[in-house]
């Protein structure tokens, strides 16, 4: 029968709150146990209020946890804020400066004076995390050897001072235990623990992607963050610009020089970065944005998430021209179709966008391990192509609409790059017939385009009511329709990851004659518009979220009971 216990850290800001739920997250990923961990964090250095939600299973998650089982409250406000959320069997432990007697649902647990007397107050959260663990049953090896790894780095005396302030949390704990049990004894293979962000630099670095520029803009700075240390051994580039217009023009000028780039931001960088991508589609050359989204509009709420630039992402920039966009759910989908935009972007030279968010670039799961790394192959013709290099022509019309991509300086072929309109050869022009012939050039790539997209993950495709969800949501969703039909609705559910250019008659296949029902962190459910602009088919059921938190799969839940009742 399967365990599964939700653990949250709460606190204010600067006491350490992220690093209690990382030491507990590495000791059960050590323990071959499943995690699934969410930081909740405010636009602020100190004060305010941050936790950490911790899931633990013996089997793989997809989706937080919100009933928790043992709450560790680094402050009284975290205690006040989450008495409704405990289980019926939950544990707390409370930080408090006096002694008080604990009992088997409460340890009273003075942190910082156990810190003091292991050597360091700063060790406070070491203490926290040992107790915790000493609740769940874990031994302390464990611990122990997660605490030698993790600073080691920093010598014999910062290793001993963390595991003399762990144990005395351990200690601190024992004779309180948690009824659910978690079988410590097991490995955890080849399997990762592995965060949306990560995911997308390990998939662009093994795109073959040399250049990554970008300005700093929380989510989205993470992803970089990610690629830094590889930097030191691989040859890659990573520009700080001092805008998103710099990075942008930067990531294109390197495209145009045959190097695949990326550059990173969020939903107000994305905003700036919109005449450059009009470049890019009108230079065909590639170009791979991520877009870590957040509220909005303008600086919106810095460090929560959102869903709310998908169709600000299909339609920026002046007029009509082709380009992808990906929405990934987990960090695993975050790699592969990091590769495939890559791939995609230069076989048919065109822009393409990933839209991540808070939740997916910070959460931390496990990861079974990634497929082995092929080839990235390339798309790039060399004059050794050509019969006569001296009369290239960078925009030559073809039935395809991708033209040969030969890159400057190379060889004989003369490469011409601008952004106004041009002809074959790449000269400016305004000649009405020539204007027509380019853009229908450029949009007989769609065909083919259509034709690269994977359709979306359909469960269940027999029930008459469906979940319809893109992106990041997808896990919860799943988890939410399992529990649904477990109780005996009848629904399935429908996971977008690829979304443009859509195939609307291949997905009108799939939903004709269903209810559906959007999924979507924003306020006007954009899924279900673009569905309707390219199906005819309208959806005006909707559970909708943009308060600047994730779903839980138990408000799905809640929600669709009402919806179908």
């Amino acid at each position: 029968m399967t365990t599964d216990l939700t653990l949250k850290i709460g606190g204010e800001a600067g006491q350490g709150i992220q690093t209690i739920g990382t030491l507990l997250g590495e000791v059960c990923h050590g323990a071959g146990l499943f995690t699934f961990s969410v930081d909740d964090f405010e636009s602020r250095i100190r004060g305010g209020h941050n936790f950490n939600l911790l899931r633990i299973s013996d089997a793989p998650l997809t989706a937080m946890g919100n009933r928790i089982d043992i709450l560790v409250a680094i402050d009284q406000k975290t205690l006040a804020l989450n008495r409704e959320n405990l289980s019926d069997t939950a544990v707390c432990i409370l930080n408090s400066s006096a002694r008080e007697e604990s009992t088997p649902s409460t340890l009273h647990l003075p942190v910082a004076a156990l810190a003091k007397e292991a050597g360091n107050v700063i060790t406070a959260n070491t203490v926290a995390a040992g107790a915790a663990l000493a609740i769940m049953g874990a031994p302390f090896s464990l611990l122990k050897a997660v605490l030698m790894e993790r600073f080691s780095a920093k010598g014999d005396r910062i290793v001993d001072l963390n595991v003399t302030a762990a144990q005395m949390g351990y200690d601190a704990a024992q004779g309180i235990r948690l009824t659910k049990t978690l079988d410590w004894n097991g490995k955890k293979g080849d399997r990762t623990l592995m965060t949306g962000a990560k995911a997308a630099a390990l998939g662009a670095i093994a795109s073959d992607c040399r250049f990554f520029s970008f300005y700093p803009m929380s989510p989205a700075t993470g992803i970089i963050s990610n690629v830094v240390p590889f930097s030191k051994t691989l040859p890659l580039v990573v520009e700080q610009a001092e805008d998103e217009i710099a990075a942008v023009t930067m990531a294109l000028g390197a495209s145009f020089a045959g190097a695949r780039s990326l550059t990173t931001t969020s939903g107000g960088g994305f905003c700036l970065m919109t005449e450059a991508l009009g470049h890019a589609a009108i230079s065909e050359t590639p170009l791979v944005i991520i877009n870590a989204q957040r509220p909005g509009p303008a600086t919106g709420m810095a460090t929560r998430t959102a869903q709310a630039d998908l169709l600000f992402a299909i339609q920026a920039s002046q007029d009509d021209f082709p380009r992808f966009v990906f929405a990934p759910s987990t960090p695993g989908a975050t790699f592969e179709l990091t590769k495939k935009a890559f791939t995609l972007g230069e076989k048919y030279q065109v822009p393409v966008i990933l839209l991540m968010d808070q939740y997916l670039t910070t959460t931390r799961t496990t990861q079974e391990p990634f497929p082995d790394l092929a080839e990235p192959g390339t798309f790039i013709i060399t004059q050794d192509d050509m019969d006569a290099p001296e009369t290239y022509k960078r925009y030559q019309f073809t039935e395809s609409g991708v033209s040969p991509r030969a890159l400057p300086c190379m060889g004989n072929a003369l490469v011409r790059v601008l952004g106004n309109e041009h002809d074959e050869a790449g000269h400016i022009t305004e000649d009405p017939e020539i204007r027509v012939r380019m853009m229908d050039k450029r949009n007989a790539k769609l065909a083919a385009m259509k034709a690269e997209m994977q359709r979306p993950v359909l469960a269940h495709p027999e029930s008459k009511t469906l979940l319809v969800c893109w992106g990041s949501p997808g896990g919860v969703v799943q988890e939410a329709g399992e529990r649904l039909r477990d109780q005996g609705f009848d629904l399935g559910w429908m996971v977008f990851e690829e979304l443009w250019p859509m195939d609307g008659e291949q997905i009108k296949t799939m939903i004709e004659n269903k209810t559906l029902i959007l999924v979507e962190q924003n306020s006007t459910a954009q899924l279900g518009k673009l569905i309707a602009q390219e199906t005819g088919i309208k959806s005006t059921l909707s559970i909708l979220k943009y308060d600047g938190r994730p779903f839980f799969p138990d408000y799905i839940m809640d929600k669709a009971k009402e919806i179908i009742a």
